[in-house]
């Protein structure tokens, strides 16, 4: 048992210094191959960086190892101390230290001469090396550290929290490089939060459906019956009309959804159904759709 649970652990810790390893790396290449050339800063250390590349000619990596201490600190603090610090440090230096090694294998000049090209890939590769390393357990620092933090406590998503912390320094970018400047680097930045959201997530493959009716036991038989779909139910009560009613609620994959509209329908014409979309199911049953004529599924007493 302890040489199993030995196993284990350093399996998920090489899992999670894989994706730090592979998050910073990518977000080095980031830095040199798409923002950097284009003047593109889309906030963050990073972006602050590039600025004073631009003002005093100083190296974009070192400068951003410089600025992440102090931020470092911080989330020393109210991050988990020295299970922060570890995985922090290992991907700031991992991440700051390659963007200027990894610049002496680059010439000084972008992939293609298309801004908007070099925007929204930096957006794209720049959100996917974030996702990597929040996987991993850990941040890149910077305005990182204060997004992991405001996304654990509020569960704001992180596209918004870039948006507001970042402002700023692309504020700036647009008064150093020009306003076009500052217009693409918006572009990066939004992207950049939605690349991450989706590595983080995963697609939005799951349909969540709510089902108001007064004919809950038919819906339920119709639905198992039709989709094999487990269904939850609970009374509820129309607050206009004070009618009770029962509300069901199931999950389906996204090419079923149109057939759980038709068997609810079916089932019950005057139920209200609303479907919206979720990210990950796991246990119950879900996903064990069936075409209509099939054998029935014989349920448990």
């Amino acid at each position: 048992m302890r040489e199993r649970l030995r196993r284990l652990n350093l399996r998920s810790l090489a899992q999670k210094y894989l994706l730090l390893t592979a998050g910073a790396l990518v977000a080095a290449l980031n830095v040199n191959l798409f923002l950097a050339p284009s003047n593109i800063a889309p906030g963050g250390v990073a972006g602050i960086a590039i600025i004073l590349n631009e003002l005093t000619g100083w190296p974009i990596g070192l400068t951003m190892l410089v600025l992440n201490i102090p931020l470092i600190a911080l989330g020393f603090r109210y991050l988990g101390r020295f299970r922060f610090l570890t995985s922090t440090l290992y991907t700031v230096l991992l991440f700051n230290l390659g963007v200027d090694l990894i610049a002496a294998w680059f010439p000084a000049v972008a992939l293609t001469d298309e801004v908007l090209l070099n925007a929204l890939y930096g957006g794209i590769v720049g959100g996917i090396a974030t996702g990597l390393i929040y996987r991993g357990g850990g941040t890149a620092a910077g305005t990182g550290v204060l997004a992991r933090v405001l996304q654990m406590r509020t569960g704001i998503p992180i596209s918004q929290i870039y948006l507001i912390t970042d402002g700023a320094v692309v504020l700036a970018a647009s008064l150093v490089f020009g306003w076009e400047a500052g217009l693409y680097a918006l572009i990066t930045l939004f992207v950049w939060g939605l690349a991450a959201d989706f590595v983080l997530e995963g697609p939005s493959v799951v349909r969540m459906a709510f089902i108001v009716t007064d004919m809950p036991q038919e819906v339920t038989d119709a639905v198992f019956r039709e989709l094999r779909l487990g269904v939850t139910a609970w009374p509820a009560e129309g607050m206009f009309t004070e009618t009770e009613h029962a509300v069901l609620f199931c999950t389906v994959s996204r090419p079923h959804a149109g057939a759980l509209r038709k068997v609810v329908a079916e089932a019950d014409p005057k139920a209200f159904m609303v479907v919206g979309q979720g990210h990950q199911a796991s246990g119950g049953v879900f996903g064990q759709t069936q075409r209509r004529g099939a054998k029935k599924a014989k349920r448990k007493p």
